[in-house]
């Protein structure tokens, strides 16, 4: 099994690609972890909210296999404590055998394609977090989970 972690848009601030950076070298340590990286849309002035997440949903579609379960960040996913992420995770290694693909979408979200094509949803927190900032915090919790899965003392609870 391996994770992926699918975004639209590069990390495109330093501070977010040094933290993005340093987790990413940590989870392949103890799953094989990857990142794609959907290039942003270009001249999308005259085209509707609606119509971007169309045409990034297209996109988002052909980085994901039949066979993947597809994890979306999500406001209105489930919310989960790290220790219930990393029990998730845990039982999706040991039971599922598919590869997890997290979708970070863009700004306006996704497309009921994407949405269709969705295994579940995450959401982080209520509040809301700019997309950029959502992938450091995001590869910092699986690495955390892993961390639980081991009984390393990074987690402290």
């Amino acid at each position: 099994m391996k994770i992926t972690l699918l975004t639209v848009g590069k990390t495109d601030k330093d501070w977010v690609r040094q933290g993005l950076d340093i987790y990413v070298s940590r989870l392949k340590h103890y799953v094989p972890f990857s990142m794609i990286e959907i290039p942003e849309l270009k001249n999308v002035s005259a085209l509707s909210k609606e119509q971007i997440k169309t045409r990034e949903g297209e996109l988002i579609l052909k980085n994901i296999r039949s066979s993947d379960d597809v994890i979306l960040l999500d406001e209105r996913g489930k919310e989960y404590s790290s220790m219930e992420l990393a029990k998730v995770i845990k039982d999706k290694m040991t039971y599922g055998g598919r590869d997890i693909v997290y979708v970070i979408g863009g700004a306006y979200g996704f497309s009921e394609a994407v949405y269709a094509r969705a295994d579940s949803k995450l959401s982080l927190s209520r509040m809301t977090f700019s997309h950029q900032m959502v992938r450091a915090i995001f590869a910092e919790q699986i690495y955390r989970a892993f961390t639980i899965m081991k009984g390393e003392p990074y987690h402290h609870e």
